[in-house]
């Protein structure tokens, strides 16, 4: 069973950490506190968590529960030696949303993503035997920035068109209040400010209803029509003890090719997360990217083939752990129960389903925002020269392909556009055009030096 990374070794008398000393993976405080600090875990990842299966269309009870799935299976995998959360991938909303507005159902978003659980997998193990400089060879930082940037700016119509109509000013009053407690906050709240958001505009929607009545908008639909901002019906209806519910995924090849791309933002996020806890512990993981990135393949394979969303790492739970000093990985596994748990309770999904268009106006101004900027600080961090024609120009042409939905036409029944022609446009383009750059131009520094990820120094601190 130690091999297996579930035996923990108490800390100190199992109250709190010594002054200057963290709480290792191996470690843990009182079982008390420890599913104390689980709970903190859960609370972190809800905010994101929750509205990603809920922007792709998706069961937040069924997401919720092979989270806790998903993060067992990553404890196993990684022998208790790398402590993280795996919820719901903010990176495939995106994806989610083009496939649906092409006609696409809830089977066939799954199935797309199934296929990018399987790249991801294969792309761990090919870290594992070849070591980490195969990801540079094949997407370095100019490359793994565009990528990123596109994605989440792709989903900017999403926000405009959707959710931001159904109520403007309760989406702007919560986009305000979200940065507020993103900037203001200190600590732990700070992590859940997505969260705390989310709380407020539940709060705000419901006294609009009772002082204002009904708001004529779009409600889900292209129409306007006279709807309550805060409709909980289907809470009262919904059982609060039960299965969520499961559909197989179905595979389309203009579905896959869409949602493929975002293999690099997964590879990027786990590169980041496994750089930062090894910092923090003092412990070097860098022999454990393959194997975290594998992990993270293999759980969204199991989720997506139940029609659960993907997983990836936490950036929210990084906070968490450096603002306690506990990186015990007991931590995570308590989280782990706690998930299942709240994923047998349908009135508990049917809460999450509720949330207002308004209220996901507000938040994911920012959220899709944030996703995207993100790719500038791959670039940052990477030192990436933009005044280099060779970095420029693909960055330059993938980004507004994948931003402005720019389509190739190739036959009568198969088209490029977006997300896919964009990062195919970056990737091919950089590599192409690298061939043929005189040599003052390819100085560009490595993402990955030898088995050693260098992708988020700041991921140290807890940024995401």
């Amino acid at each position: 069973m130690g091999g297996l990374g579930v035996r923990w070794t108490l800390h100190g008398d199992g109250k709190t950490p010594a002054p200057g000393a963290v709480v290792r993976p191996d470690e843990r405080l009182t079982w008390p506190r420890t599913f104390g600090l689980g709970a903190q875990h859960v609370v972190a990842m809800f905010g994101a968590s929750f509205v990603a299966p809920v922007l792709m269309g998706l069961d937040p009870n069924l997401a919720i529960m092979m989270s806790g799935i998903a993060t067992a299976i990553f404890l196993l995998a990684t022998r208790g030696q790398v402590p993280s959360y795996l919820g719901c991938s903010l990176s495939f909303v995106g994806v989610a949303a083009t496939i649906r507005a092409s006609g696409g159902s809830s089977a066939v978003v799954t199935g797309a993503v199934f296929v990018v659980g399987v790249v991801l997998f294969l792309a761990g193990l090919a870290v594992q035997r070849f070591g980490a400089r195969i990801i540079h060879a094949a997407m370095p930082p100019v490359v793994t920035g565009a990528v990123v940037m596109l994605i989440g700016f792709n989903l900017a119509p999403v926000t405009a068109s959707t959710y931001w109509p159904q109520d403007q000013w309760t989406a702007l009053l919560v986009m305000l209040f979200t940065g507020l407690a993103v900037v203001c906050l200190r600590g732990f709240f700070s992590r859940i400010a997505i969260f705390l958001g989310l709380v407020f505009g539940y709060a705000l929607s419901w006294v609009l209803d009772q002082v204002f009545g009904k708001i004529h908008s779009p409600a889900g639909g292209a129409e306007a029509v006279d709807h309550w901002r805060l409709d909980l019906s289907g809470v009262a209806k919904a059982d609060w003890i039960g299965l969520p519910s499961f559909h197989a995924p179905s595979f389309e090849w203009s579905a896959i090719l869409v949602a493929l791309p975002v293999v690099i933002a997964l590879i990027a996020e786990n590169a980041g997360h496994v750089k930062a806890v090894g910092e923090m512990t003092g412990a070097s993981l860098d022999d454990k990217l393959g194997t975290a990135i594998a992990a993270d393949g293999a759980a969204s394979m199991l989720s997506t083939a139940v029609g659960g969303p993907p997983n990836t790492t936490y950036s929210e739970n990084i906070g968490v752990m450096a603002a306690t000093r506990v990186y015990s990985t007991a931590a995570y596994w308590a989280a782990a129960c706690f998930a299942l748990l709240f994923g047998l309770c349908p009135k508990f999904g049917a809460v999450v389903a509720a949330i207002p268009g308004g209220v996901l106006g507000g938040i994911t101004v920012i959220l899709y925002g944030m996703i995207g900027l993100l790719g500038a600080q791959i670039w940052l961090n990477a030192e990436v020269d933009l005044r280099n024609p060779l970095n420029l120009v693909p960055a330059a042409a993938g980004i507004i392909i994948g931003v402005g939905g720019v389509s190739l036409k190739i036959t009568d029944n198969f088209e490029l556009s977006g997300i896919a022609l964009g990062t195919i446009v970056v990737i091919t383009g950089y590599h192409v055009l690298r061939a043929f750059a005189p040599a003052h131009l390819k100085n560009q520094e490595p993402l990955l030096d030898s088995g050693t990820s260098a992708y988020d120094e700041g991921s140290a601190k807890g940024d995401d």
